[in-house]
């Protein structure tokens, strides 16, 4: 029979097709909220969380730290102990301080304030182990204390919250590069705020043994990650040549990634040492 004039038939086919269309906008809608929340807490994971883990457990081992100094041993990660008075290769200086600079004025001749304290010998420590903390970096314009490590593994130092020492360049106070890294964002972001620095500002780094003060010289804002002769013992960049030295001394290098939550390019800050006091 058919339909009377101007009146649509629906039929049973139109019924399911409008529910199978619904269902699957209703089950697309169901994963793009899913995957939205997952993405969302994975940002929070790695804006809040990795750095709120990060920063308590940088804190509690810069604490460490000093509780082994103030007790006259040294300790790495793994509890074990050096005692004072060992000896060093490769950092700049002879074997086990023969014919090393004393401690009073181990910085170059022209560094101020490099008088303070008793005049004793410098006897190096030993070099540390891969992934050790080992000292403490200060930097007071930025409010910032960490521990230093050796190496710039992600895993065992950086995303710890810690600054990496690059294997192969000077220690703290050795004559050449003292070079480190640290992360710009997340897992506890130490050098967030490095472009804030200005010449003169202070930069400390205390070991075991003493305290040395660096002051910021200048600032290459942006450079190639591959740029690896800003940690050379005279820095100096091989993309930016007008940013460096010419002539050796006592250097610190910071480096950092930049832009923001990016790591397309490099930020750098170099200092020079100004003075030394013993622990």
């Amino acid at each position: 029979m058919r339909a009377a004039a101007g009146v649509r038939v629906v039929r049973h086919v139109d019924r399911r097709r409008r529910a199978r269309y619904g269902r699957v906008l209703w089950g697309g809608g169901e994963v793009l909220v899913t995957a939205g929340l997952v993405l969302l807490l994975l940002v929070a994971h790695q804006m809040w969380w990795t750095n709120r883990e990060a920063r308590r457990g940088a804190e509690r081992k810069v604490a460490a730290l000093e509780r082994e100094w103030r007790g006259g041993t040294a300790a790495g990660d793994d509890g074990t102990t050096s005692a004072d008075g060992g000896t060093a290769a490769g950092d700049g200086g002879p074997p086990g301080g023969s014919g090393a600079p004393s401690a009073v004025g181990s910085a170059e001749s022209g560094a101020a304030g490099a008088s303070r304290g008793p005049r004793r010998p410098y006897t190096p420590a030993a070099l540390p182990r891969r992934s050790q903390a080992y000292a403490v970096l200060t930097i007071p314009r930025l409010g910032l204390r960490v521990p230093v490590a050796e190496g710039v593994s992600k895993a065992d130092v950086l995303n710890k919250g810690y600054v990496g020492h690059y294997r192969g360049t000077a220690q703290p106070g050795r004559a050449g590069n003292f070079a480190l890294a640290g992360h710009r964002n997340t897992h506890g972001e130490p050098f967030r705020y490095l472009p804030r620095l200005r010449r003169g500002d202070a930069i400390e780094v205390e070991t075991r043994t003493a305290t040395y003060t660096y002051d910021v010289d200048r600032i290459l804002p942006r450079t190639s990650p591959t740029d690896s002769a800003v940690v050379r013992p005279v820095p100096r960049s091989l993309v930016r040549p007008g940013y460096g030295y010419d002539e050796p001394g006592y250097y610190i290098t910071l480096t950092t990634c930049t832009p923001e939550f990016t790591s397309r390019y490099r930020l750098v800050v170099w200092g020079k040492l100004v003075s030394m006091r013993p622990r």
